[in-house]
This record gives structure tokens, C-alpha cells and sequence, in this order.
């Protein structure tokens, strides 16, 4: 990203903005227009909003952890009526509950439902293709707008084939970015929907941005640098090649998840076929802080783990493996771990971080060498 910042206007961005856009599409796995903002996730959440949807409109929204309840307040805010789905943020969107829920609006006043794809507080994975199965079983016309932050260019994620309308993205996860830009990757469908919806927008405004892009350029001022790390983000993902990262996010979730049932901790996602490639959210013991785990993690070995958030507060931490990430930076974050569990006296058993060594062995074994993340 250390480059001079080039005109904006001019000749050479107008191909950067052309290769970052086009490139997103593959990673959403897309043909249709990627959106891309000067943002947080956050105001990609918006965008989605504003962009399809009208005052007083029903929307349908699973808790899965902090990050839905953000998308609530969200949707609230700019004058959406909200069915908040309850959960006890251990799982994803429940399809159970999307049945009922769905089965129960014959006249179709959901207009559209929100899930988090990966949430990022507690590390449970929804599956949103069987999601859209039941919703398209039951003839339901609401979109489906998919918060895929902290799962995109980490899990497997396919916006085409599971006819989600807007996916929503942020640069600083499994894109390798530092934060600052956001993303919507925008059906047929949601096109057609933000010609009639009526929540306002103006820096929001999917129409302003498609005919600027159409030429690489941007109606405002782009967030040029960051653009050229999507840029170098994008190139190092198609030379790794798609499939072998999820493979390898997938290693270390099930690397690190072996480290903490050798601890003998818990868990926070408690569905098997729902547990992230992403992170890890792990529970301390009753009685024993988190937060005073994480700082002595961070005191003695200068390693920042992730914080429980909301109700997950104080009770569980989180361990990230995504992005540019190897086997042997997870070797040394679960060592991490582990000695800070000993330095806090958290009540553990000894040999976690041998059972991922050995895991991530009986991987390297069973196929070719994966590439190096660089």
C-alpha cells in the first residue's frame, strides 16, 4: 500500500478500480456487480438497508451473537420494523425457526431476512445454503442479505448458488486489509428492489456507484491505498488458489479445536456442523476471568486475543486463525495460549498445542504440501 496516492480521476486508477472490482466478483463467487465503499462492515450493513428496503418494512433477523444485534440496531435505526429470532448465541440461524417463521407470513411480510454468515463473537457458522433451500420451498420473495465479514476468502461462500441478494464484506478479515473498506455483492433481485425502496440514501446509493464503476472511477473520493492492498489481497488469493484456502482454514479450525478439548475447555459453538474456520471462542472455567487471561497473554508474550463480547463478556475469548495465517503462527498462537493459561491459573490440562501439532501433521500426511500463506 506504500505507493504514492495516484489521480483519482485519471487513466491508471480508472484500471485499479477496474481489476479490485472484477476481482471481488471471484471471491464472492459472482457474476453480478461488487460494490465497493470507503467503510467499515458497519456501513456496508447500512448500504444493504437503505438500498432495498422501505420505511415500516418487516425484516427478519437471527441472533446468532453481538454482530446480529448490531445489524438489528441497524435496521431499526433507519426505520425498520425488526422480528428478532432469539438464540442462545452457541449456534446459527436456526433453519427450524426459518421455517416456522416464514411458514407462518402467507401474505409475504417479511421482506427480507438477515443472517450472519460467521459470527464473529463466538465462531458459529450458519448454513445459509440450506437456509435459502427452505426459503425457496416455501416461496417466500423476502431477500436474503448475508453478513459474510469474517467468513469470506475463509470458508467456502457462494453468492450465485445460494441466490443470496446482498452479501456484505468488510477488508480487515479473510481479505487481508487493514480496515476501511466495505463491500456489497448485489443480485438481480436486490437491483431490481432499490428502484423502488424508499429508506433514503445518498453516500449509500447502489445507482450512483454502478455508473461510476462502470469506467473503474468512483462518484467520490476512493480509498486509494487500501485499494492497492485489495489489489496485491486479490492476487495472493488467486495464487494460493481458492479451494486450498478454505482447506487450510479449515486445518487450523480443527487444529485449534483440538487444542482446547486436550485443555479441556469448552467450546463456545456447540453444533459440530456449525463450527467456524475462522476463530475460535472458547469459554474459561467458572470463576476465572477472560479478560485477565487475555491481558496476561498480552503482557507477557505481546499477543492480542479477542475479546468476549456481550453476553460472552468476561466468560470466553476468542482465538482468530484466518487471513494470512500458517501452521506454524497457529503453533505459536495456541503456545501462547496454553502458557498464559498456566501464568493465570486457569484450571487446564496439559497438551493442547501437541494434539494440533499433531493434527496439522496427520494433514500435511494425508495430502500435498499446501501452499504457504505469504
Amino acid at each position: 500500500m506504500d505507493h504514492p496516492v495516484i489521480d483519482h480521476r485519471g487513466p491508471e486508477f480508472a484500471k485499479l478500480g477496474k481489476e479490485v472490482l472484477e476481482g471481488m466478483r471471484a471471491i464472492f463467487r459472482t457474476s453480478g456487480p461488487v460494490i465497493i465503499y470507503p467503510s467499515s462492515g458497519t456501513g456496508a450493513c447500512e448500504a444493504a438497508l437503505v438500498n432495498t428496503l422501505s420505511p415500516s418494512d418487516r425484516v427478519l433477523i437471527f441472533e446468532t451473537g453481538q454482530f446480529s444485534a448490531i445489524w438489528r440496531q441497524a435496521a431499526e435505526r433507519v426505520g425498520l420494523i425488526v422480528e428478532y429470532v432469539p438464540n442462545n448465541w452457541r449456534r446459527g440461524a436456526s433453519p427450524a425457526d426459518m421455517e416456522v417463521r416464514l411458514g407462518s407470513d402467507p401474505q409475504h411480510t417479511f421482506k427480507a431476512v438477515v443472517v450472519v454468515h460467521n459470527e464473529t463473537s463466538n465462531g458459529a457458522t450458519s448454513r445459509v445454503a440450506e437456509l435459502r433451500r427452505i426459503m425457496n420451498r416455501l416461496h417466500h420473495p423476502a431477500l436474503l442479505i448475508v453478513d459474510a465479514i469474517s467468513s469470506l476468502a475463509c470458508i467456502d461462500y457462494r453468492h450465485d448458488e445460494w441466490e443470496v441478494d446482498v452479501t456484505v464484506c468488510g477488508s480487515q478479515k479473510g481479505l487481508m486489509v487493514p480496515p476501511g473498506l466495505g463491500f456489497n455483492a448485489i443480485s438481480e433481485k436486490a437491483l431490481a428492489a432499490s428502484k423502488s425502496a424508499k429508506l433514503p440514501r445518498s453516500y449509500w446509493d447502489w445507482q450512483e456507484m454502478l455508473k461510476s464503476n462502470e469506467l473503474g472511477f468512483f462518484p467520490y473520493t476512493p480509498a486509494t491505498n487500501l485499494l492497492y492492498g485489495l489489489r496485491e489481497a486479490l492476487r495472493m488469493l488467486h495464487e494460493e488458489g481458492l479451494p486450498n484456502v478454505f482447506r487450510r482454514h479449515d486445518r487450523h479450525g480443527e487444529a485449534t479445536r483440538a487444542a482446547v478439548r486436550a485443555w479441556g475447555l469448552e467450546i463456545v459453538c456447540e453444533e459440530p456442523r456449525e463450527y467456524s474456520s475462522s476463530m475460535t471462542g472458547v469459554f474459561t472455567p467458572e470463576g476465572h476471568s477472560a479478560d485477565r487471561l487475555r491481558e496476561i497473554i498480552l503482557e507477557n508474550f505481546d499477543m492480542a486475543l479477542g475479546a468476549g463480547l456481550g453476553k460472552l463478556a468476561g466468560k470466553a475469548f476468542r482465538i482468530g486463525h484466518l487471513g494470512s495465517f500458517n501452521d506454524l503462527m497457529l503453533a505459536g498462537t495456541l503456545s501462547g495460549v496454553e502458557m498464559g493459561l498456566r501464568l493465570a491459573g486457569v484450571p487446564h490440562r496439559d497438551g493442547g498445542v501437541m494434539a494440533a501439532l499433531e493434527h496439522l501433521a496427520q494433514a500435511c500426511m494425508k495430502s500435498e504440501p499446501a501452499p504457504v500463506a505469504r
